[in-house]
């Protein structure tokens, strides 16, 4: 036998804790600003506060008999100009003052109402694409602006958590209320025009701004006719700020900040709450931190009650200071309680005494660096930040911010697959000749059997089959997630860290490429021979290094040290990958050195500790450091070094240029010819020739003109 099982939810309102983020609404908004962080990330977060700037207007209920009640709906609104306009008034189903003006014949409906209304979740019913659904209350409400009167009624696209709760509807000018009244007929006026509007009576909803119309009154005293939006607006908020009709207002999207969990796992919130009166009182420090109850059965109580109501014996308490009977508070805290201060523990971990020693916070705030994703934007970022502005409130910490940069770092996409399609006939179809290629078969093709033709990719067996490559973010669902753990353990941790920096740059997304691995292996391979030597016949490497203790020549002090200015720049800007690229280029010329002087070869083992440390850690060591490279100053460019007092000079011979020579700032004639003669490529046209002229300007050219009638002579 088939049982069918229905599940009604409902919304039930509970008394809950909320920490007041929306007094540090503007404060969020303006110390945006200051912050090195990426507009985008900002402006997110300037989208979440939502800041709006517009009015409060009170409509006031009337009787049965149409005249003006004690009672009166309020509304918030960013545009005042549209007042005229409003043939209609909306409430949420929640609204405080709903079960006041419902007529008698319209109760039984509204309460039906409000009963399916409270099944929806707030994104449920804010859908603009949700079909809209509401119901007549009975009463009518007063229009400030003309003493019409509206009427009243209950939609549950309007949330009391938004604004008043209360919307005036002008379905002229808003899509939604639009929908609405054409479903309800209800009427339309329009008040604001534009160029592109019609004159007719077939205008289309506007909900942009112009010249406004039908907009006067000569019993409220209104009138905002041929007065641009903006200029109507104004005038709407002083003539309601002087009769007593509402007031300018700012409003936030932004809600306060739920901060209370229905659950066990969470730190308690430490309250009590005396039995006779109801009254609040904190728990005292001394009895802090409160920690959770051990208990058996921490599962839902079906009740709405937290599990924590479940632990009778502790809840159940005394008010130290009254000896009152009192409860304990049974909901915890959210993960945030936690997480939006971490960073400032970090800088004092073990302090009994205090969240944070006060000179270590003034030495290490704000954060230099936050390293996240842009999914962290509106959710911890914004809670930390108004975390950190409460604790400088009360001069807990010195700064106003928490984090003075954010870097949003790029996602490492799964390896390139290239696709093909099949026809029903099994044959490949090419994918710039099929239009309607999700008619046919997707099959992934293996790399082995692709190769690049021209700007695409095409199978190998038949090259006018081209594929779509594609990178995708790494799933297990599409098989192409990379295990770390395989990677170091056969290349290593420092090649796995070394080559995953070594991508692209930082910020952007990157596609993994394991045989990319062998290059950046292989250059660790190599820094490690030049540090320590060849490996042996049986292929280990003896103890030590080859590091002498020679000076440096000026050659290799240049080489360093524009390493160490690469590097350093490169780090700071977080192209790391460029800053490999500079280390690469020290080390092949390196090799060519005939010695490794321990002035160059230690700094740039520190240069390296940041990409490879275990390696860099090994090599400072063998180098005869007894303690970790990680005390050590980081290498700083020598200004000196970095001048390029070389120049590239073109040599001629007979006024055809045959090679380039590179000489030093101030070469001599006799220098410079001497360096063309040694030089390989020109060897060949001075060896045993006669020279007739030389022609040389100083850092521009050298020209050897040959007499060819002479015997051989020297180039020495």
């Amino acid at each position: 036998m088939d049982f069918t099982v229905t599940l009604f939810i409902t919304k039930q309102p509970m008394r809950q804790w909320m920490l007041k983020i929306t007094a540090y609404a503007d404060r969020l908004l303006e110390d945006l600003d200051e912050l090195e962080w990426p507009e985008s990330i900002k402006e997110m977060q300037r989208n979440w506060i939502g800041r709006s700037q517009g009015a409060e207007l009170n409509f006031s209920i009337l009787d049965g008999e149409g005249q003006e009640t004690d009672k009166e709906i309020t509304v918030y609104t960013t545009r005042p100009d549209t007042l005229f306009g409003a043939t209609y008034m909306v409430v949420a189903p929640e609204h405080h003052l709903l079960p006041y003006f419902v007529t008698p014949e319209q109760k039984q409906q509204v309460e039906e109402y409000k009963d399916f209304a409270s099944r929806k979740s707030d994104l449920e019913r804010t859908e603009l694409q949700k079909e809209k659904t509401g119901v007549f209350t009975g009463c009518y409400a007063k229009n400030p602006a003309n003493g019409d009167a509206i009427p009243i009624w209950v939609a549950d696209y309007v949330l009391a958590s938004y604004g008043t709760g209360a919307i005036m509807a002008v379905p002229a000018h808003d899509t939604r209320d639009n929908e609405f009244a054409l479903k309800y007929n209800i009427p339309v006026k329009w008040v604001v025009t534009n160029e592109e509007s019609s004159s007719d009576g077939a205008k289309q909803v506007y909900p942009g701004v112009g010249i406004i119309e039908n907009s006067e009154s000569v019993e409220t005293g209104l009138d905002i006719n041929q007065l641009s939006s903006k200029e109507a607006a104004l005038k709407v908020i002083e003539w309601a700020e002087r009769t007593g009709n509402g007031k300018k207002k700012v409003n936030y999207k932004l809600r306060d900040w739920l901060f209370a969990r229905q659950r066990y796992w969470g730190e308690p919130i430490p309250i009590l709450i005396l039995d006779e009166s109801g009254e609040t009182i904190a728990v005292s420090e001394s009895e802090l931190p409160l920690t959770l109850p051990e208990l058996n059965d921490f599962t839902p109580t079906g009740t709405g009650e937290p599990p924590l109501s479940k632990a009778v014996s502790w809840v159940n308490t005394v008010d130290p200071g009254t000896e009152k009977p009192a409860k304990r508070e049974t909901s915890t805290m959210p993960q945030w309680a936690g997480s939006c201060w971490y960073y400032l523990r970090f800088m004092d971990p073990k302090n009994p005494e205090a969240l944070v020693d006060k000179e270590k916070e003034k030495y290490w705030s704000p954060v230099d660096v936050y390293v996240g994703g842009a999914e962290h934007a509106v959710l911890h970022l914004l809670y930390s930040r108004f975390w950190h502005k409460v604790l400088y409130d009360i001069g807990v910490v010195s700064t106003k911010e928490p984090f003075k940069c954010v870097i949003n770092q790029g996602i490492i996409l799964g390896e390139v697959q290239y696709t093909a399609w099949k026809d029903q006939e099994g044959n490949y179809v090419s994918a710039d000749t099929e239009e309607r290629l999700n008619e046919h078969q997707q099959v992934t093709i293996p790399e082995d059997k692709v190769m690049k033709s021209g700007d695409h990719f095409v199978l190998k067996e038949d090259p006018s089959i081209r594929l779509i490559p594609r990178a995708y973010k790494m799933s297990k669902s599409r098989g192409n997630v990379v295990n770390p753990d395989d990677v170091v353990l056969e290349y290593g941790a420092d090649s796995l860290r070394l080559y995953e920096m070594f991508m692209g740059p930082f910020r952007d997304s990157k596609t993994w490429n394991t045989s990319g691995i062998e290059g950046v292996h292989r250059f660790l391979a190599r820094t490690w021979r030049l540090v320590i030597g060849s490996p042996q016949p049986d292929g280990s490497f003896k103890d030590g290094t080859v590091v002498t203790d020679d000076e440096p020549t000026l050659e290799q002090l240049r080489s360093l040290h524009k390493c160490i200015a690469k590097v350093t720049e490169e780090i700071e800007s977080t192209r790391f990958n460029t800053g490999i690229s500079g280390m690469m280029e020290f080390v092949n010329a390196a090799y060519k050195w005939n010695n490794q002087p321990r002035e160059i070869i230690e700094p740039f083992v520190l240069l390296l500790s940041p990409y490879a440390p275990h390696m860099a850690e090994e090599l400072w060591s063998r180098l005869g450091h007894p303690s970790s490279l990680a005390y050590e100053n980081f290498p700083e460019a020598n200004p000196d070094y970095l001048k390029d007092t070389t120049t590239v000079l073109p040599v001629q011979i007979n006024g055809k240029t045959r090679g380039t020579i590179e000489v030093e700032e101030g070469c001599s004639e006799d220098e410079a010819f001497a360096l063309a003669s040694q030089d390989k490529k020109l060897e060949k046209y001075l060896d045993g020739q006669s020279i007739k002229k030389r022609i040389y300007v100083p850092g521009k050219i050298l020209n050897v003109i040959l007499d060819k009638t002479n015997v051989k002579v020297t180039t020495k």
